[in-house]
C-alpha cells in the first residue's frame, strides 16, 4: 500500500512483548507511535529512552490521543486493561491469551461489538510462514499432532516468572490451541487431558488429547519445564504428512506415490510475524475507518474467546485429574 493513512498507536505494558509491538509500529510506514505506558514506570522510561518514544504517566491520558492501541499487560490484566479502552472506542490488539477468564473475554467481545471497533488477539502464529504454508496446502486434518516446549521463564524481582500468573495451557498451549481451530473447523467432541505443576502453582506441563466431531483428533503437549525449545506442529492427512518446526521456519512433506512414501523439503518465505500482525490490525482500522464497517483482524476477538473456552476446558480436566489422583498442587497454590 503506497502512503497508507498513519494510525495513531500507543502501546500499554512495554515489558518483554510489549516493547517490541512499541519497536515496530515504529518502523511500519502506517503507525504514528504516540507514546508508551506501563505500571513499572522504570521499565517505561527505559523502553523510552531506548527508541525516544513518549512515556505517559497514566494510560487513559495514552489512549485519549490515539485510534488503537496494543494491551500486552500480564493475562490476569487483560479484562480490566481492556475494557475501560474499548468503551472509549478504541481499537485495540491484546496479546493472548485474550483474558484469563471467559467471563471477561465475553464482555470484551461483547464491548467491541456494541462500540463498533477493531477487537483482534495476538496469537503471531498465524503469521508464522509454517502456518502460511499450511493454510495454503487446504489440509482436511485426520490427526494433529504438536509439541510446545520451552524452558521455565527467568524470576523477575517482586513479580512471577513471565507467563506463570497461568498455568502452561493458557500461556502456551494457546497458540496451538488457536491453530488446531483455525485448522480443522469442528466442533469438539471430547477431551482427555493430563497436566502437573513442577515449578510454579499452576500447571507447567501438560498433554491434551482432542476429539472432534468431524473425527479428527489433536494430540497437544506443552512444556515450560523442558531444557531445549520446540514447536513441532504435524497435519495427518489421507494421503500426505505435513511437519512444520515452527521455530525454526522449516518443514518436510511426506506424500504417498504408489507403493512408495516421497519426502520434500518444504521451504518457508522468511518474515517478521509480530511486524505481520501488527501491520493486519493497522490494516483492519485503517479500513474500518474509512468504510465505517469493521474489518476483521486475522485472529478476531470471537475466535480469541473460542481458543479460551477451549484451553479453560482443558484446564478445568487437568484439575480434575489432579484432583481425582491426589497429585497436590505447590505451596503457592494453596
Amino acid at each position: 500500500m503506497e502512503n497508507p493513512e498513519k494510525i495513531k498507536v500507543g502501546v500499554i505494558g512495554v515489558g518483554a512483548l510489549g516493547r517490541h509491538h512499541a519497536r515496530l509500529y515504529a518502523q511500519n510506514p502506517g503507525a504514528e507511535v504516540v507514546g508508551i505506558f506501563d505500571v513499572q514506570s522504570e521499565t517505561a522510561q527505559k523502553v523510552g529512552a531506548e527508541f525516544g518514544f513518549k512515556v505517559f504517566d497514566s494510560w487513559e491520558t495514552l489512549a485519549e490521543q490515539c485510534d488503537a492501541l496494543s494491551v500486552a499487560v500480564p493475562a490476569t490484566y487483560h479484562g480490566s486493561t481492556t475494557l475501560p479502552l474499548l468503551a472509549m472506542k478504541k481499537h485495540i490488539l491484546v496479546e493472548k491469551p485474550i483474558a484469563a477468564t471467559v467471563e471477561e473475554t465475553e464482555q470484551m467481545v461483547k464491548a467491541a461489538r456494541e462500540n463498533a471497533v477493531v477487537f483482534g488477539v495476538g496469537h503471531v502464529e498465524r503469521f508464522n510462514p509454517a502456518m502460511d504454508y499450511l493454510e495454503s496446502c487446504h489440509t482436511t486434518p485426520r490427526f494433529i499432532e504438536v509439541h510446545r516446549l520451552a524452558k521455565f521463564p527467568p524470576a523477575r524481582p517482586g513479580l512471577l516468572p513471565r507467563g506463570t500468573e497461568v498455568s502452561v495451557i493458557l500461556d502456551l498451549m494457546i497458540h496451538d490451541i488457536d491453530l488446531v481451530l483455525s485448522l480443522v473447523k469442528s466442533e469438539v467432541e471430547s477431551i482427555d487431558v493430563f497436566g502437573a505443576p513442577v515449578l510454579s502453582a499452576t500447571e507447567d506441563i501438560v498433554n491434551a488429547r482432542i476429539k472432534f466431531v468431524n473425527g479428527c483428533c489433536a494430540v497437544l503437549t506443552a512444556s515450560r519445564v523442558s531444557q531445549d525449545p520446540v514447536r513441532r506442529f504435524k497435519v495427518f492427512q489421507e494421503d500426505n504428512c505435513i511437519s512444520m518446526d515452527l521455530g525454526n521456519h522449516c518443514g518436510t512433506l511426506l506424500k504417498r506415490s504408489g507403493s512408495d512414501i516421497v519426502k520434500e523439503d518444504v521451504e518457508l518465505e522468511e518474515k517478521n510475524a509480530l511486524a505481520e500482525e501488527l501491520d493486519n490490525f493497522l490494516n483492519a482500522v485503517r479500513q474500518t475507518k474509512a468504510t465505517g464497517t469493521v474489518a476483521d483482524t486475522k485472529v478476531s476477538g470471537v475466535q480469541g474467546l473460542k481458543a479460551l473456552q477451549l484451553a479453560v476446558a482443558i484446564e478445568k480436566e487437568a484439575r480434575r485429574y489432579n484432583e481425582q489422583y491426589g497429585f497436590k498442587f505447590g505451596p503457592a497454590a494453596e
